[in-house]
């Protein structure tokens, strides 16, 4: 099957199981699995133009709501961190994709700087995962009515937001989260990779959150600043027209449909997967981007 904006030519079934399998497993941590899309899109399919990134977002819009829903359905939602999340992130989409075209067709000296605060993350994620901290390392567990546990936000200011989960009270401060990801921003909008991969990771390792809690925020994050970012690119489009900006819908759509259904289960399934093994899914997908980051840097 030949996508005519984008020049590939690949059978269907190829990129909705390559989503689908990809979604599964990273929605568990609270990313949508486009950062893994992006490389397979360029070096599998050839598809380099600009507009890979803005089709990697469609991808984001197709899939992420069953996840979502999921995650909203079993109050397991945290809202201050998401609200955080998305004011934080939208100026850094915009800006991010305007630098994309604008300046950084190859931007292999960003990618090496990523790469380095991937690996701090991700050796970070490592150490906790070797430490085996036994408050977090257990499957959400559910109580006599069958019921698994909801969340339960006890403090919520600009200053500072607190919430309970699982016996254990947590916090976090909403102005470190704003300029975190206003930073995950500016690279999401660059990449098209909506910043789930980088952001989920930071809250778990860096400011301690129970990665059971995180996931669906960073989803929904993901989700509306990939809106935000596919009408940017097409806002742009018509101001280069040598250039491939608007995304390939066919291809988007497609790969979404398999990420929708690899969200949903990934997200029931999240329950019953011990934190730690969650964690190490995060740990291997943050050290594959910063590892693919680094080679692009010296190729």
């Amino acid at each position: 099957m030949l996508f005519p904006i984008s020049g590939v030519e690949v059978h269907p079934v190829i990129p909705f199981v390559a989503a689908f399998v990809i979604s599964f497993f990273t929605s568990m941590g609270g990313v949508s699995g486009a950062f893994l899309l992006l490389p397979f899109q360029i070096s599998i399919l050839g598809y380099t133009a600009p507009s890979v990134s803005a089709t990697n977002q469609v991808f984001n819009i197709v899939a992420i709501p069953s996840g979502v829903y999921q995650y909203i359905r079993e109050g397991r939602m945290l809202w201050p961190l998401t609200l955080a999340v998305i004011i934080g992130t939208l100026p850094g989409v915009f800006i991010g994709a305007w630098i994309r075209i604008e300046y950084l067709p190859d931007p292999k000296a960003f990618k090496f700087f990523a790469a380095l605060v991937l690996l701090y993350i991700g050796w970070r994620l490592a150490m906790d995962i070797l430490q085996n901290r036994t408050s977090k390392t257990t499957p959400v567990k559910s109580n006599q009515s069958g019921v698994y546990h909801t969340l339960r936000v006890t403090l919520s200011t600009f200053k500072k937001v607190e919430f309970e989960f699982g016996g254990e009270t947590y916090g976090f401060t909403p102005s470190i989260v704003y300029l975190l990801c206003f930073l995950v921003g500016i690279a999401g909008g660059i990449y098209g990779i909506g910043g789930g991969a980088i952001v989920a990771p930071f809250f778990v390792a860096i400011i301690g959150l129970p990665v059971y809690a995180v996931a669906g925020a960073a989803l929904l994050g993901t989700f509306v600043t990939s809106i935000a970012g596919v009408i940017f690119f097409h806002s742009l489009a018509p101001l280069h027209p040598e250039m491939s900006i608007s995304p390939d819908w066919q291809l988007g759509v497609l790969f979404g449909l398999g990420g929708f259904i690899g969200m949903y289960l990934g997200a029931r399934t999240q329950k019953f997967i011990p934190a730690r093994v969650i964690k190490g899914i995060l740990c291997v997908c943050v050290l594959m981007t910063a590892g693919k980051y680094i080679v692009d840097f010296f190729i």
